[in-house]
């Protein structure tokens, strides 16, 4: 019978792991990169494929981490994955090998769809895309363009034929603001824990942290300034949570953003940061990041000064 068909089930946490990947097996993982090589080949492409990327014979470096976080996520199974990678590679193919937005689109359109994006701070990146003001530890804040098929990060060289940085910035935090949030939740405990999430479908839902005063004061009507700052944590880009620090539930909340953060880092597409982040006038500090059961707390003098102060309260 169909519902008996091989491969329609996961395999168990109880087997090998892929050393790349860990929520799927050295199997499923082995599967799912074979089925990427297929994939490009029947579109001609030929692709030498590493354990976190493929590499195209024109020399494109793609990484894997989307399509394999989506195969994990999707619940009809293994069964799924051929369409899922398909899917997925018809999109790439259409973005190598359609027109450069850049040249394609006239300026004012191009200004209307550029947004402010993070990516994860690769050293291999800096060069193309180490552009933008520091901001977020780990991470790097470029712009990119919003268009139907992809989402375009634009590199140094091509944004000095687009305008000046400054102007194309302030461009892209007008955009950003107008981002929607498709979900607003707030999940909160009687131990004090207080984590208000966001989430969407948009890339530049994680984005949202570079203008977080306003995002606090319009889905947290009790924060005021927030002068003791904010705990944030980026796990992905379609996702945002953040704690307003106000009280004792600092310490419950940061642990509850820490598993938060921990768990989106490694399961979903996009993913950008493990690590709970302190927002305080303007700048962001790393503080916490969880390793299986164990949380790592890194304070900096400030950030223990405000601690004990709540915790002594």
């Amino acid at each position: 019978m169909g519902i008996f068909r091989r491969g329609d089930r996961r395999d168990g946490t109880d087997v090998p792991r892929d050393a790349e990947f860990t929520f799927l097996s050295e199997a499923e993982g082995a599967r799912l990169r074979a089925l990427v090589r297929e994939a490009f080949a029947q579109r001609g492409i030929e692709v030498t494929v590493e354990p976190g990327r493929v590499i195209t014979h024109l020399g494109w470096r793609l990484g894997l981490d989307n399509i394999a976080a989506v195969c994990h996520n999707d619940s009809r199974g293994p069964r799924r994955w051929q369409a899922l990678v398909d899917e997925h590679v018809d999109r790439v193919v259409r973005s190598l090998n359609g027109p450069q937005a850049l040249k394609a689109l006239p300026r004012e359109q191009l200004l209307t769809r550029l947004h402010p994006r993070f990516i994860s701070s690769d050293p291999k990146r800096l060069k193309a895309f180490g552009y933008g003001p520091p901001s977020v530890p780990g991470l790097l804040e470029v712009l990119a363009l919003d268009l139907p098929q992809t989402v375009d990060m634009l590199t140094g060289d091509a944004l000095s034929e687009l305008g000046e940085m400054t102007a194309l910035r302030d461009r892209a935090f007008q955009n950003l603001r107008a981002v929607r949030v498709d979900k607003h939740e707030v999940l909160r405990d009687k131990d004090g824990t207080r984590v208000d999430v966001l989430t969407g479908g948009s890339y530049f839902v994680a984005s949202l942290a570079l203008v977080l005063d306003e995002v606090v004061r319009r889905y947290d009507k009790d924060a005021s300034a927030a002068p003791h700052g904010v705990l944030v944590a980026l796990p992905h880009r379609h996702q945002l949570a953040f704690h307003v620090v106000r009280d004792a539930g600092v310490a419950p909340s940061l642990q509850a953003l820490a598993g938060f953060a921990a768990r989106g880092y490694e399961e979903s597409p996009g993913a950008l940061s493990p690590s709970v982040f302190w927002w305080h006038e303007g700048r962001f500090t790393h503080v916490a990041r969880q390793d299986g059961a164990r949380l790592n707390v890194e304070l900096d003098q400030e950030a223990m000064e405000l601690t004990a102060r709540f915790m002594g309260a």
